[in-house]
């Protein structure tokens, strides 16, 4: 378990990806407590955060494959992760732990109208079996866009290499050109790609409307305001590119019944199917149209380009890929860290002993063609041999060639990063993944790009930067006279006399409240220590809301006393109660000189909120109200229903009790019967 200090927060946040789902847990300092004794580069940095590897836990497959079982995925998908997180975490700390599970590519592609029943059901499941901080389901519990995704690791890696350190302290933190200290952030997929980088402030200015406004918190609580450009290009993940790759391959072979299509982005000898299986046996493939590899990496790399779409029309210039819109990069002020595919595509095989240098293009691009011109056989057995280490299979080294030349074609033709090795960079070069970590520690140069896995034993994962987003969200504002507190979070770049763009996506859990609190969109603010369930005893500015709350506890807590003090003392009170509000009654209407009748309607119709509860007892033939209250915990029954129910109250009763009343009364005066010792028996009420 972690750390249990009374100081220590945690966060939850779960990745589903289309593969699977992965819970990580984070921890920082309870930022009140950390800014006392904090010195003056503390207290100009976002809050610190801590994670670790066993905090993470990961399950097969994505909750996608729940979209037409939604009830399931709680027992069969959720619980192992919950339960890791509550062993993790101290129990204390569960009710104040922020819960988020943020789904990405493959729930994308799930119908709305089954999206919608299964994340209303991961929202429940949570609910009713963790205590975990969730207060608003549609902000905690979503699938979020890819340019989220991107932005979120845009504030994982600039965090992580201290892109957001405050330039006035770290005087030699400055890596580029004019102050810009902040990095551009790649990442590629399966599906996607994203970019996110703050432009250069010429471009700023020209493409300010194409720019998110994101702003953080100091420790110290002071705002910092970044404005970044990020967008993703669906289709353009390693798998999609492939897939794309594979048709026109097939659509310029022609001729009909050609079984054989030449693959240059294969190794020699390879043979596989269009879906992307090996084939091992070449009579099996003489039956089906097969892919046969020709190891021929530049003319992979050539085939490769036509899929970037550079000669798609550009509606807003400029573009990159498939016409799609992104300002002009400064290389001197931009440089990139690149993660997912950047990494592995670039590592898992080709600089697995050479694992601290930097990425360089020509370097890089002569051992792929080393090993994309070898004989598959050759590889097949360095694979067996495990040559490049455990993580190197068999698929992994059939789509290395493609993936290579990919990378190679979005990162130098699509995107535009000069090729490190070939191109002048002039005072732009630099070594290696371990020293540009030291340098950025340093405060030092980086390079153009640099593929990145972990920074200081940390997993750049774009979930640290919703963490970061939500930690400094809990910051308490500096106060300034005559200045309301701007709330922590990102939205279009539109100035707004309160700061809140349309469509704002808040860091905490809800919009800002009064004083910088964050509160949740309800209105009720809650406290960073207390738990949503809680908000009916919290105090400040939002009481008047919780009256009706507290009135209806107060009533029901009056009901379950009147329930134990027994009968006989609930009929005294019953007849105190209704004595006095009839002497009331009649004090009231007697002064006014109004004189009131008791009318009963001979149609059989009587509304039964004009009944009046009398000081009857069940011997003179009154039902005893009842008290019905329906159970959270009983679904049949629905939400609470608590209240007094007179038996027999339905107009046709109603009206039989009340005739039978009159007749009662009528023979009063009649002998007792001399069989009877006591009053006339009565009939039983009709059946209702």
């Amino acid at each position: 378990m972690m750390g249990s200090g009374k100081h220590h927060k945690f966060g939850v946040v779960l990745d589903a990806g289309s593969s699977g789902t992965r819970l990580y847990i984070y921890q920082w300092n309870d930022p009140v407590h950390a800014r006392k004794k904090a010195s003056t580069e503390k207290l100009r940095s976002i809050p610190k955060i801590k994670t670790k590897k066993q905090w993470t836990k990961k399950v097969k497959p994505g909750i996608s494959t729940f979209h037409d079982k939604p009830g399931s995925v709680g027992h069969d998908h959720l619980a192992p992760l919950f339960e890791h997180a509550l062993k993790s975490i101290p129990r204390a700390e569960v009710p104040n732990t922020p819960l988020f599970l943020l789904a990405t590519a493959g729930m994308r592609l799930v119908p709305e109208n089954e999206r919608k029943r299964l994340l209303d059901e991961i929202c429940t499941y949570a609910r009713r079996n963790t205590e975990f901080l969730l207060p608003d389901c549609d902000l905690h519990i979503q699938v979020i866009p890819g340019e989220t995704e991107g932005l979120y690791g845009w504030i994982a890696a600039n965090y992580l290499l201290g892109g957001f350190d405050d330039p006035t302290v770290h005087d030699a933190h400055a890596h580029s050109k004019h102050g810009h200290h902040t990095y551009g952030f790649l990442d590629m997929g399966g599906a996607s790609a994203q970019i996110a980088f703050a432009p250069n402030a010429t471009e700023s200015i020209k493409h300010a409307d194409d720019l998110k406004l994101l702003r953080l918190r100091t420790l110290d609580g002071q705002d910092m305001e970044h404005r970044v450009f990020v967008t993703t290009w669906l289709g353009f993940g390693v798998n999609e590119a492939r897939r794309r790759y594979v048709e026109r391959i097939v659509e310029a072979s022609g001729a009909p019944g050609v079984k054989e299509l030449p693959d240059p982005c294969l190794p020699k000898g390879l043979l596989r199917t269009l879906d992307g299986k090996e084939i091992e046996d070449p009579a099996v493939a003489k039956k089906t149209v097969h892919l046969i590899g020709t190891g021929q990496f530049a003319e992979c790399e050539r085939q490769a380009y036509h899929l970037l779409d550079k000669d798609k029309h550009c509606v807003n210039a400029p573009c990159l890929l498939n016409g799609v819109h992104v300002p002009a990069i400064d290389f001197d002020v931009n440089h990139f860290v690149g993660v997912s595919e950047y990494w592995h595509t670039t590592h898992e095989i080709f600089e697995d002993k050479h694992s601290t240098k930097a990425y360089d293009f020509a370097t890089y691009q002569k051992r792929v063609k080393e090993f994309c011109e070898r004989d598959w056989h050759s590889i097949d057995e360095d694979v067996s041999k495990q040559k490049w280490g455990k993580k190197v299979d068999v698929d992994t080294a059939m789509q290395v060639c493609f993936k290579a030349s990919w990378i190679i074609n979005v990162l130098h033709d699509g995107i535009g990063v000069p090729r490190v090795g070939l191109e002048s960079l002039g005072k732009s070069s630099h070594n290696g993944t371990k020293e540009v970590i030291e340098a950025v520690k340093e405060k030092g140069f980086m390079d153009s790009f640099q593929p990145v896995d972990k920074i200081e034993d940390v997993e750049v994962s774009w979930t640290l930067g919703r963490m970061i987003l939500y930690a400094s969200s809990q910051v308490p504002p500096a106060k300034v006279e005559g200045k309301e507190a701007l709330p922590v979070g990102f939205g279009d770049n539109i100035f707004t006399a309160n700061g809140v763009p349309e469509g704002f996506q808040y860091g905490g859990s809800g919009p800002q409240g009064k004083h910088g609190k964050p509160s949740f969109p309800s209105g009720n603010y809650t406290a960073p220590d207390s738990h949503w369930h809680d908000s009916l005893w919290q105090e400040g500015d939002t009481a008047p809301r919780r009256i009706p709350g507290l009135v209806l506890f107060l009533v029901i807590f009056g009901f379950a006393a009147l329930l134990l003090i027994g009968r006989e003392r609930r009929r005294r009170i019953l007849h105190i109660c209704a004595s006095t509000v009839k002497s009331k009654k009649r004090k009231i209407l007697g002064s006014t000189g109004i004189v009131t009748y008791e009318r009963v309607l001979e149609d059989g119709y009587e509304s039964p909120s004009t009944f009046e509860l009398g000081s009857y007892d069940d011997e003179e033939g009154w039902g005893t109200p009842k008290l019905e209250a329906g159970r959270y915990d009983d679904p049949g029954l629905g939400p609470p229903r608590l209240g007094l129910h007179v038996a027999g109250s339905s107009s046709t009763v109603g009206l039989a009790t009340r005739v039978e009343s009159r007749e009662r009364l009528a023979t009063r005066s009649r002998e007792v019967s001399p069989s009877r010792k006591g009053p006339r028996a009565r009939s039983p009420l009709p059946p209702r």
